[in-house]
């Protein structure tokens, strides 16, 4: 796996809450939600077992849409009040950590 795949697979989770907090989506969606805001996935596949974790862990819920008549229905995420709770403790986590990091590498003159 390469270095930027570790990266994403880090803040995946908090990615993933941030969109489904805007509104309910499916997995697809998301997908296509991440890389319009430059997140490039190298598998859209690689968000299911993430969504099918966070839901286990009650940070998001899943339920069935029919689709209008074009195929088999699609599984939505809502997030819980627990995904809004640890949203939350995230960003403020990720806004720490990101701006030690810019600080170590701005020193390094990179």
């Amino acid at each position: 796996m390469d270095h930027r795949s570790q990266l994403l697979k880090g803040v995946l989770d908090m990615c993933l809450l941030a969109i489904i907090s805007e509104e309910p989506s499916y997995g697809y969606e998301m997908a296509d939600k991440l890389s319009t805001r430059g997140l490039t996935l190298s598998s859209e596949g690689s968000i299911y077992p993430t969504l099918s974790r966070m839901q286990r862990s009650g940070l998001i819920e899943g339920y069935f849409v029919e689709a209008d008549g074009s195929g088999p229905p699609r599984k939505y995420y809502r997030i819980a009040a627990e995904g809004s709770r640890k949203l939350t403790e995230w960003t403020s986590e990720w806004s720490d950590l990101s701006v030690g990091v810019n600080q170590v590498v701005k020193g390094a003159g990179v």
